[in-house]
C-alpha cells in the first residue's frame, strides 16, 4: 500500500511539474508575441516619419533613428528578462513616446508622475507598453485635436498602481473595454501567472478620457 501511495505522489508531482513547465512556456510565448506585436506598424510609421523629416530636418530624423535603435535593443534585451525595474520600463516608454512625438508633433504631450520609491519596484518587462500603444492608437491618432497622455506610478499600502490615461474616447464599445485585444489579454495572463489574484488590470472610460490601470504587489 505504501508503495502505491508513493507512486501516486510521484505521478502527481510529475504532473504538476509538467503543467508548470507548460504554463511557463505559454507565458514566454505570449511575451515574445507581445514583443513582435510592437514592431510592424510602429516600425512602418516611424520610418515614414523619418523619411518625411529627412527633407526638412536631418538632425531630427537622426535623433528618431537613434531612439528607434535604443528601443529595439531594449525590446530584444527584455526577451531574457521576465521582469525589471520600473525605471527601465519607464525608460522604454519614454523612448517609445519620443518617437511617436516625432509623428504627432504638438498634437501629443505627456506627463510622468512617479513616486520616488516606485522607480525601484520590480515589474514584468513591457507590462505598460501595450497600454501606451493602445492610448496612442485609440486616444490620440484618430483625432486632430490635442492629445495628452499621463503615466502614473505610486505605492499604495504595498500595492503598486501603474496608470496610463489619455484624453481620447478610448474603445468604442463596452465589450472592447471589458475584453480588449491581444496585448490586453497578454497583460492579464502575465499578471495572473506572476501574482494570481494580486495582479489586476482595470479599464475605465470616462467623459474626460480613457484610463488603464495595472495593480500588483510592490516589490524591490
Amino acid at each position: 500500500v505504501e508503495e502505491v501511495v508513493q507512486r501516486q505522489v510521484r505521478r502527481a508531482r510529475d504532473r504538476a511539474l509538467r503543467e508548470a513547465n507548460l504554463e511557463t512556456r505559454l507565458i514566454e510565448a505570449q511575451l515574445k508575441t507581445l514583443q513582435q506585436q510592437l514592431h510592424p506598424h510602429f516600425l512602418f510609421n516611424t520610418l515614414h516619419a523619418v523619411s518625411a523629416l529627412m527633407h526638412r530636418d536631418v538632425e531630427a530624423a537622426n535623433k528618431v533613428l537613434v531612439r528607434l535603435s535604443d528601443l529595439l535593443r531594449m525590446s530584444l534585451d527584455s526577451g531574457s528578462q521576465k521582469e525589471w525595474r520600473l525605471s527601465k520600463e519607464l525608460e522604454f516608454i519614454d523612448k517609445y513616446l519620443q518617437i511617436e512625438k516625432a509623428r504627432f508633433g504638438d498634437r501629443l504631450t505627456m506627463d510622468f508622475e512617479v513616486e520616488p520609491d516606485a522607480f525601484d519596484a520590480l515589474v514584468p518587462a513591457l507590462i505598460l507598453q501595450p497600454l501606451v500603444e493602445n492610448a496612442i492608437k485609440h486616444g490620440i491618432a484618430p483625432h486632430t485635436t490635442h492629445g495628452h497622455l499621463d503615466i502614473r506610478a505610486r505605492n499604495v499600502d504595498g500595492v503598486l498602481e501603474l496608470t496610463v490615461s489619455d484624453n481620447g474616447p478610448g474603445p468604442v464599445t463596452a465589450d472592447k473595454v471589458r475584453v480588449g485585444g491581444i496585448g490586453l489579454t497578454n497583460i492579464r495572463s502575465r499578471l495572473n501567472h506572476h501574482f494570481g489574484e494580486l495582479g489586476r488590470l482595470y479599464l475605465d472610460r470616462q467623459a474626460t478620457g480613457f484610463s488603464a490601470q495595472v495593480t500588483l504587489p510592490f516589490r524591490i
